[in-house]
């Protein structure tokens, strides 16, 4: 079966050459092409089902390994972000799918080719025909090949995000309880104003911050805990 010139780049891509280049093309094809289409061997969808899974493993063995110092709780939300709608549909674009699509007429016209969950379930569809042309090892290197660029983008961002998710997952762990944001003040205009926050355990001042908005003065309240290292007391009963 020839290949196409989109189908030859995704191809390089993803590091893998189908032994039967139409697993790819069957990946590519969305279910409005393969109603408008008699003679097409079907949809992706099912190619979708079993990719989903072996994004998931490979995402969660790059985080594991990535991250050590992360709990289990992270690492859950990380992979979560790993694999999302959004993030698969970014690397779908970086693999050259958008153009390589098989679509019906009426998703062309609604812009099918730049619909996040479209470009997602075609990625995930791919990794599933990779696994399908070439076995497990095969579709769990190139899913973490696919995977790498935004895993750079979380380990570079490894300091941000949810702190206050962050923050309340560690002291729920340690200490049973959940911290608790108090407002100490405002300053400013008010089409300027600034938030003082500060977060307490038991009365305990943990972490105070500031910003335009309660939510992020809380979020820097719960980062300046996180960094002082906030954590459990001494247990005067311990060994």
């Amino acid at each position: 079966m020839e290949r196409s010139e989109p189908a030859q780049r995704i191809e390089d891509a993803l590091g893998h050459r189908f032994e039967r280049p139409e697993r790819l093309t069957l990946a590519l094809t969305h279910r409005s092409f393969a109603h408008e289409n008699r003679r097409a061997p079907g949809d992706n969808e099912r190619l979708e089902f079993l990719g989903d899974s072996i994004l998931g493993a490979a995402a969660a063995e790059l985080l594991y390994a990535g991250f050590p110092e992360a709990s289990e709780g992270e690492l859950t939300r990380r992979r979560a972000d790993l694999v999302c709608e959004r993030s698969l549909a970014a690397l779908a674009e970086r693999l050259g799918l958008p153009e390589a699509l098989l679509l019906g007429r009426g998703e062309e016209k609604s812009g099918g080719r730049k619909k996040p969950r479209l470009l997602a379930s075609a990625l995930e569809a791919i990794v599933g025909a990779v696994y399908a042309d070439g076995g497990f090892a095969a579709a769990h290197a190139v899913a973490q090949r696919v995977l790498a660029p935004a895993l750079e983008a979380l380990a570079a961002d490894a300091g941000a995000g949810d702190f206050k998710s962050r923050l309340q997952e560690r002291l729920q762990a340690e200490r049973k309880i959940a911290p608790r944001y108090e407002l100490e003040g405002t300053e400013g205009p008010e089409h300027a104003r600034t938030f003082r926050v500060v977060v307490l355990l038991e009365g305990e001042r943990l972490g105070e911050g500031s910003g335009r908005s309660k939510l992020e003065a809380e979020q820097a309240a719960a980062a300046a805990a996180l960094r002082a290292g906030a954590s459990a007391p001494p247990d005067p009963g311990g060994a």
